[in-house]
């Protein structure tokens, strides 16, 4: 199918003169965006069916897919449109990921080839390489017998489960463009708005909300790269002006951390922010210093965006049920206030992991979220989370998945766990056993080769043994009353070890 190719050729030519993407080097009209992606999509297709890339011979099975693993720019926006327009498959990934990283996922989903904005990590297996524009094509060995695309996949991005490593949700195309449709409607983004999106392209928060909508209004949308520090966003504010702001919560806590005022703040018809929840705090005083009422949207890799709030305000839930969203609540197995949803824009199943997302559908469609909540005056309001899953700073982790690469570092055993630091930012740590005569450091080095920067713990303290009960699970309270503990004890900067308090029984 090219569902997303067609609603892409026919948005860039109907508002062609109008600015569609920007970012530090400027501004692409939709005319521009469109031509420069079909150039893009031409001179890929031509390099792959060349032969040069996988070797002359070499078989070639499906569609191509493609991972895009880059930073937010306009050269991603030209990258990700021109290989929809060559017919490929692009699969969006996080560009944190470390080489081990990668290649587990291009083994487990069958990747043909990486489209980057710098040199791939060293390590993984290469068949060729070339420039197109801005960015680098990189093909890889042919996978044998890798799962098949379902025949309506046009985009792929992904989420992380307990299992440990990262899931390929499959998007058809109608999905994609239901989720922007409702978004675009929930919101009233029109023609002529400037959207300043410093989220991940690869994140739901950024494809869902600020990518595909965008374009349906019109509207023209930004996509700086770097960190969100405030005098970088303070810039980008004061060039674009905006009219809708997308960031997750440590882009608004570092506007809270600037002493200067951001008048531009006030021209915000939208501030949206997610992947974690933003402080109460942080909200209210967000509202005191600037006026501004940031909306803590909620939505689900799996399931696509689901909530909207107009009028949003600490405390009051996290919006509205988008259009064509359904909430229930309850199962048998996961009590009454279980939070299942279904919706238009739902993803197809995992590529790399079959029957594994069908298996939380229930019989009418509704997926098991592993949230748990309740629908109070219309909005949703969420009460916990009933899975196993880490945020630190709007970024989702996996503590199996760290757990695992800590094993491969040297560990016998490991647990994962946050805790608070004392200037209230979250933090993520671990507590291993087995590793005598390795320093924190070197452990922290391992695991950086194994893993992105943000999954690997801050603090990594060896113990003797972790608390466990006598079917062999964590005892997370004795564990984080010794996290604590480890915490406050003085550190031998010379062993860089931590000298550990008596150990919970």
């Amino acid at each position: 199918m090219r569902l997303l190719n067609d609603v892409l050729t026919e948005l860039t030519a109907q508002h062609a003169d109008a600015p569609a993407v920007g970012d530090a080097g400027g501004v692409l009209t939709y005319r521009e965006l469109g031509d420069s992606a079909a150039d893009f999509g031409t001179a890929a297709d031509e390099w792959w069916r060349s032969g040069v890339p996988r070797g002359a011979g070499a078989p070639v099975e499906g569609r191509v897919r493609a991972g895009i693993h880059a930073a937010n720019s306009a050269a991603y926006v030209v990258a990700y449109a021109g290989l929809l327009r060559a017919g490929m498959v692009p699969l969006l990934l996080d560009p944190a990921l470390g080489a081990a990283e990668l290649a587990v996922i291009a083994t487990d989903c069958g990747i043909d080839l990486f489209v980057s904005d710098r040199p791939l990590p060293a390590g993984l297996p290469v068949t060729a390489t070339t420039r197109i524009g801005d960015m680098r094509l990189t093909a890889l060995p042919a996978v044998p017998d890798r799962p098949a695309l379902l025949d309506t996949t046009e985009v792929c991005r992904f989420t992380s489960g307990s299992t440990g490593s990262p899931r390929c949700i499959e998007f058809s195309g109608t999905a994609v463009l239901a989720a922007a449709r409702a978004w675009r409607e929930a919101t009233e983004m029109s023609a002529g708005e400037r959207v300043l999106c410093f989220a991940g392209l690869f994140n739901g928060l950024a494809f869902n909300t600020s990518l595909l909508a965008s374009f349906l209004a019109g509207a023209a949308l930004w996509v700086p790269s770097g960190l969100p520090s405030s005098g970088h966003v303070a810039r980008f504010l004061r060039q674009v002006e905006p009219t809708r702001l997308t960031g997750f919560p440590a882009l608004y806590e570092s506007l809270l951390r600037r002493e200067q005022p951001v008048p531009e703040l006030a021209g915000l018809r939208s501030a949206l922010s997610s992947a974690a929840p933003l402080s109460a705090g942080t909200a209210a005083e967000l509202r005191r210093r600037h006026g501004l009422a940031v909306n803590d949207y909620y939505g689900v890799a799996e399931a696509g965006p689901l909530t909207y709030d107009p009028d949003p305000a600490p405390g009051r839930g996290l919006g509205y049920p988008l259009p064509g969203v359904e909430f229930a609540f309850g199962t048998p197995d996961h009590g009454a206030t279980a939070v299942r949803v279904r919706s238009g824009s739902m993803g197809s199943r995992y590529l790399n992991a079959p029957g594994l997302l069908e298996s939380r559908l229930d019989a009418d469609g509704f997926y098991l979220t592993g949230d748990e909540g309740l629908i109070d005056e219309g909005r949703l309001v969420l009460r916990g989370r009933a899975g196993k899953g880490i945020n630190i700073g709007g970024r989702k982790i996996d503590p199996a998945e760290v757990q695992q690469a800590l094993g491969r570092c040297g560990a016998s055993d490991a647990l994962v766990l946050t805790t608070v630091k004392k200037n209230g930012d979250p933090m993520l740590a671990a507590l291993v056993t087995g590793t005598a005569g390795v320093t924190e450091e070197e452990l922290r080095a391992r695991c950086l080769g194994l893993l992105a920067p943000y999954k690997v713990p801050e603090r990594i303290f060896a113990v003797s043994r972790l608390p466990r009960g006598g079917a062999g699970k964590p005892r997370l309270g004795a564990a984080e009353a010794l996290l604590t503990d480890l915490l406050r004890a003085p550190r031998d900067e010379a062993s860089g070890r931590t000298s550990a308090p008596a150990e919970p029984s």
